[in-house]
């Protein structure tokens, strides 16, 4: 199991989070705020299996690509999850 943290700019974080949502992962967003000008962010934090990180991120990377200066839309962790479960 991989929980990737993906901190996208405010003005992708929809299109993205409908993006996945609409393939079937699930998706929890978190308004954050960071950068060097403290803009407004949001964290997804996306929990799935491992052979599935390379769609997520695909997924992402149509949904958000490089603004028209060349910058980076999202940073993206991805992490090992020891131990998982749903109460």
């Amino acid at each position: 199991m991989k929980m990737i943290l993906a901190i996208l700019r405010d003005e992708t974080a929809e299109c993205v989070s409908q993006a996945l949502v609409s393939v079937g992962f699930r998706v929890t967003r978190i308004a954050s705020t960071g950068g060097f000008l403290r803009r407004g962010s949001t964290t997804l934090m996306i929990g799935t299996e491992a052979e599935k990180v390379d769609e997520v991120i695909e997924i992402m990377r149509k949904t958000c690509p490089p603004s028209d200066g060349g910058q980076k839309q999202a940073t993206l962790f991805v992490l090992n999850v020891g131990h998982f479960e749903q109460l």
